[in-house]
């Protein structure tokens, strides 16, 4: 029989802990001491409070925690010795069902694992969806996390039994995320589709208007169809476009959305989130047969990444009317402009300028996005306030020294354009970091005809410089160059600076981040307020009308732009329950 929060919240103590037996391997004081919170808003609310008791116990506590785990397909399951929750949990990923194979590379898996970090491997088999991992997958992860830092270790298995213990509360409290179970879901439907040469590799790519771009469209329009929106279509742009109309004509309308196009070899939930979150809201409003004193358009962007064309920000770009006529002649690898691949794909150039928003008749934008980093995933949090968009500046830069023996030139008498590159490298690394939350990146780096025995003469390298305020960004600027001067002189060598871009930051306006933070209060998550790193269609909407951001928590330490970027469908499922708070509670 399920329990519930009340019987949790008003039981006495020791009755209190029998109901949340069984969450955690033979330690059942760190369920004791969340009962300290008591009372818990909500079951996210217990489950952060368990995570932050675990977080705050110190690392000799989390050791031994760790340490009363079962290894994987190990000693505990060969001997039927495992708990009831683990050997359901190891049952449902297949671990009795191994092949001969299967089973002894998980022995030395087992082996080396423990022999490196001192401690049982710990990975929440159940997966993201809760339905359970493939063996393939289990080995896979096995393996590629035997090569972490073992403090980065210990910090990734506690995860993974927050993982498991959350798995193990929605069971006891018979809480299912359906919502989020159907965005994941839709999430795996729509990742089918690829570009060729990526499709056969399973690797995902989705690039403006090729085949699997345009499937993609089709696929979100027809479940926009199912979700109930009033209009759908696909824009001269390709943008995909659902309206679901007010409960009186004339109403401003609620902007929202993100992009469904990838990098290469990329994730599936980058840009998708923020498109399927808010149609699972919508297909909800329109089961309940419920109007809303406004107008909520979603808008699947159908170009941000710039991949097959320089073109980024494309379709959010078109919607405010900057969308530059030169982009229609650029060529692919193939020699296809995009003109011609918009003709192919039924487009339309010639209607890109109808398609320009009037900002008068927007209350706002509102992006649902992953996080794209490690910041929520260490806190143990779901979700996140975005406070602004980081401004960027970037540089292509070269050095230029003097190429020379590397056996006959001294120490002392060296002009090498390579050394003078790391310095400020280095010093990047410390200015970036004494701001708290600017970002500094040498993300190429070449030597040019460089050889093991030449003093390098020449390096070339790019400069990204972000910061959440246009201020504090410009400050950087001036700290790098000044010190990129400043190398150059003391040691004899010279450099140039290319500027590529520069875009502003996109604070997030008050009102629209007080929302999303009611929103996420009103689940009983802690609030925490962040700037993106990253550049995102709200920047574009932010020229012409308020934006605010919601981030959502990705596994495997956040990672994106990788066929590791992931998210679990508890957390989609308060990212959907914070957008519908919004939503129902906005006023126009």
């Amino acid at each position: 029989m399920a329990i519930t929060l009340e019987q949790v919240n008003t039981a006495p103590r020791e009755q209190a802990l029998q109901l949340l037996d069984g969450l955690y391997e033979h330690s059942p004081w760190v369920a004791e001491k969340a009962l300290d919170a008591r009372p818990f808003r909500s079951l996210a609310h217990l489950k952060h409070a368990m995570a932050q008791v675990l977080r705050g116990a110190g690392k000799d506590a989390q050791v031994k925690l760790i340490q009363a785990h079962p290894e994987l397909a190990g000693k505990a399951m060969v001997s039927k010795s495992l708990t009831a929750e683990s050997a359901n949990e190891q049952g449902k990923a297949g671990l009795a069902d191994c092949t001969p194979e299967e089973f002894a590379t998980l022995q030395k898996l087992n082996t080396d694992y423990n022999a490196k970090f001192g401690f049982p491997f710990i990975l929440a088999v159940r997966g993201p969806r809760g339905t359970g991992l493939s063996r393939r997958q289990i080995i896979e992860t096995f393996a590629r996390r035997l090569l972490n830092h073992p403090d980065f270790e210990l910090q990734e298995n506690l995860r993974n039994i927050h993982r498991v213990v959350e798995l193990r509360l929605n069971d006891k409290f018979a809480a299912t995320p359906a919502l989020g179970n159907d965005v994941w879901d839709w999430h795996e439907a729509l990742s089918q589709y690829s570009d060729p040469g990526y499709l056969e590799k399973g690797q995902l790519t989705v690039t403006y208007l090729t085949d699997a771009h345009r499937a993609c469209a089709a696929y979100i329009s027809g479940t926009m169809r199912d979700c109930g929106f009033d209009e759908v279509s696909i824009d001269a742009v390709g943008n995909v476009v659902g309206v679901y109309k007010a409960s009186a004509p004339g109403a401003k309308t609620l902007l929202t959305g993100s992009h469904y196009d990838t990098v290469r070899n990329g994730g599936k939930y980058d840009g998708r989130l923020g498109i399927f979150a808010p149609m699972a809201c919508v297909r909800e409003l329109h089961r309940q047969g419920k109007r809303l004193p406004f107008n909520i358009e979603v808008v699947g962007f159908a170009e941000e990444e710039g991949q097959r064309y320089k073109a980024t920000f494309l379709g959010s770009g078109a919607l405010i009317g900057d969308f530059k006529p030169e982009w229609l002649d650029q060529k692919d690898t193939d020699g296809i402009t995009m003109r011609e691949a918009m003709h192919n794909a039924g487009l339309k150039p010639d209607d890109i300028g109808k398609i320009k928003r009037e900002a008068g008749n927007y209350l706002g934008f509102v992006e649902v996005h992953i996080e794209q980093g490690p910041v929520l995933n260490e806190l143990d949090l779901p979700l996140g306030i975005v406070t602004s968009i980081n401004g960027n500046v970037r540089y292509l830069c070269e050095i230029s020294g003097m190429a020379s023996h590397a056996g006959t030139t001294p120490m002392n008498r060296r002009r090498d354009a390579a050394a003078a590159t790391a310095e400020l490298l280095l010093y990047v690394e410390r200015r970036a970091a004494q701001d708290g939350d600017s970002v500094g990146t040498v993300g190429m780096l070449q030597v040019p005809s460089g050889s093991i025995n030449v003093v390098p003469g020449r390096c070339l390298f790019s400069l990204d410089l972000r910061a959440p305020v246009d201020a504090q960004r410009d400050a950087l600027v001036a700290d790098v160059l000044a010190e990129l001067k400043a190398i150059c002189e003391r040691r004899g060598v010279h450099f140039t600076t290319e500027l590529t871009e520069r875009a502003a930051a996109a604070p997030s306006a008050p009102a629209w981040q007080q929302r999303w933070e009611r929103a996420v209060d009103s689940l009983g998550v802690p609030l925490h307020a962040m700037p993106s790193g990253a550049g995102h269609d709200a920047m574009k909407l932010h020229k012409v009308m308020p934006q605010a951001m919601l981030f959502v928590r990705g596994q495997n330490s956040g990672i994106s732009h990788n066929p590791l970027e992931s998210s679990t469908s508890d957390d989609i499922e308060l990212a959907i329950q914070a957008f519908t708070h919004l939503l129902t509670h906005l006023s126009p």
